[in-house]
């Protein structure tokens, strides 16, 4: 059974069919139902038709590692730094460049 929420944002997205952030959070609410085949759907849609919609990559880089597809998880978090340093996010930066050195296995931390 879907949620109100996702049930609204669905509708709002009848309304506004291109609008990115209505699609990234029906995606992160498909995520959070456990429905990671519709949450991939939105999230490559955005990655298609909305590029610079730079929060897409973490998760959608996240995804495909629960997904058990590594490649595309690092070549999800490597189009998703290009994009934050094209739109000078050094916070999305960050976040996408530790996601990706620990998925790379490149993240070095003293035990």
């Amino acid at each position: 059974m879907q949620s109100t929420r996702l049930e609204k944002l669905l509708q709002f997205l009848e309304n506004e069919p291109q609008d990115p952030f209505l699609k990234y959070a029906i995606a992160t609410e498909y995520v959070v139902l456990n429905e990671q085949q519709k949450a991939l759907t939105y999230f490559e849609d955005l990655v298609l038709n909305h590029a610079d919609y730079v929060g897409t990559y973490y998760h959608l880089g996240k995804l495909y590692e629960q997904l058990e597809q590594p490649a595309n998880a690092l070549k999800t978090y490597q189009q998703g730094i290009v994009v934050a340093r094209a739109k000078k996010d050094r916070h999305a930066l960050s976040e996408l460049q530790a996601v990706y050195n620990s998925a790379a296995g490149l993240d070095y931390e003293d035990d």
